[in-house]
């Protein structure tokens, strides 16, 4: 179990920049098979698929790193792999789990995964 206190953790206004960041990467991605101001789903779907990626495989979005933030395990701050990081976008891309958040703001997509989101 991470013990990093609460005013060491990233603010949401850091964590939403990040996400801000991602989504536009996205929108700009999903351009080249689809049409996002006409469909909803493309742009989601890159969101969950890079979340799932870069998440899994190097603990943080491009937008993480930008920002300097990453997203390991809650556990022993390990990646948290692909499945579980796919299980992560996944209940990202609904929204609501992520406002429901615990004292060590960590959203219900974050305890799901068993992941936390810390500075780096």
């Amino acid at each position: 179990m991470t013990t990093e206190p609460a005013d060491e953790l990233p603010s949401l206004a850091k964590r939403f920049g990040a996400l801000i960041i991602d989504w536009v990467l996205c929108l700009l991605v999903s351009n080249f098979f689809g049409d996002p101001l006409r469909d909803g789903w493309p742009p989601v779907l890159v969101l969950v698929l890079v979340y799932a990626f870069f998440v899994g495989l190097f603990a943080q979005t491009p937008g993480m790193a930008l920002v300097r933030l990453r997203c390991v395990a809650y556990d022993d701050g390990g990646r948290i792999g692909i499945p579980r990081a796919l299980l992560r976008g996944l209940l990202l891309a609904l929204v609501v789990p992520a406002l429901i958040m615990d004292g060590h703001r960590r959203g219900l997509h974050d305890r799901a995964a068993g992941s936390i989101v810390v500075n780096t």
